[in-house]
């Protein structure tokens, strides 16, 4: 028996898909619109009833657990706390504060006081990780090689604690994601008419604990950046999560795009 934690973005769906059927599973359901509320092992637990979360585990005799997709910091002064919530909230809170991968790993040091093991977002679906290499027919030029340094260098420098994960780079400027996730850069970016430059970036943040939030990209992703002009798309050697990888791949060539992994 294995408990998933499942929040938004199309990960926890694909994972879904795979295991239906196949294993032994309940479900947390943290997504807003309840996705996975038709399944009749999926409870919809807030985050504030750590007991009732607990309690669960303990009723399924389950000992491992795997977090897929963002689970959004709440807004703390309207949940509502059963008792283990007023125990351990103080500390999420604290940890909160100083950024989403800090509020992630205090949740997974709780799982594990309560002898439950986390295991990798992955563990189901390893195929979604790509190695080091060049997946594209076009591959980065001299001066993509410069926008993708320069992001590299700005991420390099982020506070590790924090939510950034992406960024775009042209023309030696850089936009770094922010709490709204990757989408909204690309609303912050014009695209320049008749001319395709620039990069994205999706590399995990400093010290992550890679069973977990590992940057996401899919087909969405190279379509918005054809939007705005972009380029190419760069991820970290099996630090990532590629959704819909032939669409992907073939969407990229019929662009004049390149797919790097570092």
């Amino acid at each position: 028996m294995i408990g998933f934690i499942f929040g938004e973005t199309e990960f926890p769906k694909y994972i879904y898909k795979r295991i239906k059927n196949k294993k032994k599973y309940f479900i947390v359901d943290f997504t807003k619109k309840k996705f996975f509320k038709k399944d009749k092992n999926s409870f919809s637990i807030s985050i504030g009833q750590f007991g009732k979360i607990l309690s669960l585990f303990k009723k399924k005799n389950c000992k491992k657990v795997l977090f897929a997709g963002k689970v959004q910091k709440p807004n703390f002064s309207k949940i509502k706390l059963d008792f283990k919530g007023l125990y351990y909230m103080p500390r999420i809170i604290r940890k909160s504060k100083l950024g989403d991968a800090a509020l992630l790993k205090e949740i997974i040091k709780i799982f594990n006081n309560e002898k439950i093991r986390t295991i990798s977002s992955t563990a189901f679906t390893p195929e979604l990780n790509l190695s080091r290499g060049n997946y594209s027919k076009y591959k980065p030029n001299n001066k993509d090689k410069v926008d993708i340094n320069i992001a590299l260098k700005i991420l390099k420098k982020t506070n590790q604690q924090s939510h950034i994960q992406a960024a775009v780079s042209r023309n030696k400027k850089v936009f770094l994601e922010k709490k709204d996730g990757t989408k909204q850069i690309f609303k912050r970016i014009k695209k320049i008419k008749n001319i395709n430059n620039g990069i994205l970036v999706k590399f995990p943040k400093l010290k992550q604990d890679s069973r977990i939030d590992l940057p996401t990209v899919g087909l969405d992703t190279f379509k918005q950046c054809k939007v705005v002009g972009l380029k190419g798309i760069v991820l970290k050697h099996k630090k990532n999560i590629f959704l819909d990888k032939k669409k992907c791949i073939s969407f990229a060539n019929k662009n004049k795009m390149f797919i790097l992994v570092k």
